[in-house]
């Protein structure tokens, strides 16, 4: 025991950078200094401002008035305005509806697009990505009047080849129907998935080839391959995706605010909390609550982002780790 104790209060020796190490340490920060300002500037000063923000009955309107009030914004938030719980649950239905069929229709893209046996690959590639440089206005404006209820392309061909009476009042009003509306806002994101196809395309080019040789000399058809192999393989893309579609569908607010101005038609059912945010903000200027709901929904994708890590090790399988 005092041979141990000897040793544990003996000092590790320092060992003194040489000035080429100190040099190269100095040219590391001096290249870090740009993101380090445009994180303290950008990032962790506006999140401290607002944070104190939400510690204030404040309008910016009239910012010499502005009244600390403690955690009453909190108070109100989590337990008195019920709107608050309703704009989540309206936010996670959608993202339940949206995210899954965006995040397959990109990857059935991806596939189709890597196959060997499709002739004009990487036109079709072009095609499929150009959508996404198209301001989301205008998809949005667009998409407005191929779905409208008289005179909309969807409802024309639905009933022509259905015979199913969707053109008119009594027909498909996917704008107008709480029952439909979700899935009339997933057609807009669905127009701009090339992103994500091409991140997917990516994934299943980096799966070794030799891997489907093998497999297919062992007599493995397409769908064996395709599910021992190639969504294996490509689960972290999978997962990084998953992450990004799930951040993104917390925050969707721009087509319910250019289609209805915020209002939640129909009947409520699009006003998410970004638009009951927007209008508690900049609407109404209670810039204080504002600031108390943004920091709520921080919260709330943090934990669901962390909730998404602790299951990764279940189903995310990376080539270098060791199992």
């Amino acid at each position: 025991m005092s041979l141990l104790s000897a040793l544990s209060r003996e000092k590790t020796p320092r060992v003194k950078m040489t000035n080429s190490q100190k040099r190269e340490a100095g040219w590391g920060l001096v290249f870090l200094a740009p993101w380090m300002i445009g994180f303290l500037a950008f990032y962790l000063l506006p999140m401290i401002a607002s944070f104190i923000f939400s510690l204030h009955d404040f309008n910016p309107a009239v910012p010499d008035q502005a009244k600390f009030i403690g955690f009453d914004n909190w108070q109100r938030a989590l337990f008195v305005d019920q709107e608050v719980r309703l704009s989540f649950v309206r936010t996670l239905h959608f993202a339940a509806i949206s995210l899954p069929i965006g995040l397959g229709f990109s990857l059935f893209l991806a596939i189709l697009l890597n196959s060997k046996n499709v002739l004009g690959k990487n036109l079709f590639r072009t095609l499929f990505y150009m959508p996404t440089m198209i301001p989301v206005v205008a998809v949005v404006l667009i998409w407005s009047g191929v779905l409208n209820e008289q005179t909309g392309w969807i409802n024309v061909l639905i009933e022509r080849f259905t015979g199913i009476t969707a053109v008119g009042t009594q027909g498909m009003r996917w704008l107008a129907d709480p029952k439909l509306v979700y899935y009339a806002y997933t057609m807009f994101g669905l127009w701009g998935v090339g992103n994500a196809m091409i991140i997917f395309l990516a994934g299943l080019q980096g799966v070794p080839t030799e891997l489907y040789e093998a497999a297919e000399i062992d007599g493995a058809n397409w769908l064996q391959r395709l599910f021992s192999i190639t969504f294996p393989l490509i689960t972290p893309v999978i997962f990084y995706q998953l992450v990004l579609g799930m951040i993104g569908s917390l925050q969707y607010f721009l087509a319910p605010f250019v289609l209805n101005d915020g209002t939640g038609f129909p009947e409520g059912m699009t006003r998410f909390y970004m638009v009951y945010f927007y209008k508690q903000s900049f609407t109404f200027f209670s810039m204080g609550y504002g600031a108390t709901l943004a920091w709520l929904m921080f919260i709330v994708a943090l934990f669901m982002t962390v909730a998404l890590f602790g299951t990764a090790r279940y189903w995310v399988y990376y080539a270098s780790e060791e199992r």
